[in-house]
């Protein structure tokens, strides 16, 4: 059975919007701005959680993102992500645009229950906010790893959105990366 993990970036505040100031928010950039030489060894926890996983999920806006910043890349990491197989959850019939990608057609949620069952190993999800929201809401989620940069936005796109009712969650490993960020890591109870 497949275990879905979101993986993600967010400030002390919980923003995960524009981490690379390419979308225009106002506050975007602050990946880069507040990683530091810290990224150095944020890559390499990244890295090895790619390697060792055996998809990745993701939304359609994310799967275009993620496309045009991977396909020409190579490298262990970039090698990795894109060979391995990728399902994009899309209520827009359009055609993925990384390699090695199926799109979900159908209820999200009976889609990714699926794919959980027919896939062993963890399913990454990287990005894809409205997909997490979902996926959670759900309980579809078997583990967040979180790594918070040092820095309050204020405003902003959060990594969790509204739920029916309480996500109690356990903490079960924190890291240092680096001096400035920290990567929690959280199951569902």
């Amino acid at each position: 059975m497949g275990k879905i993990v979101i993986t993600t970036n967010v400030s002390l505040d919980g923003v995960v919007q524009d981490p690379d100031g390419e979308e225009g928010f106002k506050l975007g950039g602050w990946f880069g701005q507040f990683g530091g030489k810290d990224l150095e060894e944020w890559t390499r926890v990244e890295t090895d959680e790619a390697l060792g996983a055996e998809a990745l999920l993701l939304g359609r806006r994310s799967d275009e993102w993620f496309a045009t910043r991977w396909q020409s890349r190579s490298g262990e990491w970039a090698d990795k992500l894109n060979s391995m197989p990728k399902y994009v959850v899309s209520s827009t019939p359009k055609d993925p645009k990384w390699s090695n990608s199926t799109v979900l057609k159908g209820d999200p949620v009976s889609e990714v229950s699926k794919l959980k069952q027919e896939i062993s190993g963890e399913i990454l999800v990287y990005a894809s906010y409205q997909l997490v929201h979902a996926l959670i809401e759900h309980d579809l989620v078997d583990e967040l790893r979180i790594v918070i940069f040092p820095v309050v936005l204020g405003a902003g796109e959060r990594l969790f959105g509204e739920t029916s009712d309480r996500k109690p969650m356990c903490l079960v490993d924190t890291r240092t990366l680096g001096e400035g960020l920290v990567l929690l890591t959280y199951q569902p109870v």
